[in-house]
């Protein structure tokens, strides 16, 4: 018997909940600048639905290979970042390139 999703109401095979979510997110990418002049890019509206935020943050940092971290529902990398994130989020994650705000 195949298990059913809670969300939809659909067997698991069939589900689309998780890429109907992956759709309606609106994601923000963005740099600040932190103490001595230091870049840092802040990724904002990612909801952990099929991976927590860490582990997210962890496959970043690796395809940009910089440092950073993951706190608040917020993922910082170090330096300017955005093309690189931007990049990873639509070819790795599978997000709508429309969905993503780079500023």
């Amino acid at each position: 018997m195949a298990e059913i999703c809670p969300v939809c109401g659909l067997p698991k095979e069939l589900c689309v909940c998780g890429e109907i979510a992956r759709e309606q997110q609106r994601i923000r990418i963005r740099v600040e600048r932190r103490k001595w002049s230091k870049e840092m890019t802040i990724i904002e509206g990612i909801e952990p639905t099929d991976a927590p935020l860490s582990r997210i943050a962890q496959k970043l940092k690796a395809y940009c290979a910089c440092g950073g971290t993951a706190k608040n529902n917020v993922i910082m990398l170090q330096g300017d970042q955005r093309e690189k994130a931007k990049e990873f989020l639509v070819k790795e994650l599978g997000y709508p390139e429309e969905n993503i705000e780079v500023q």
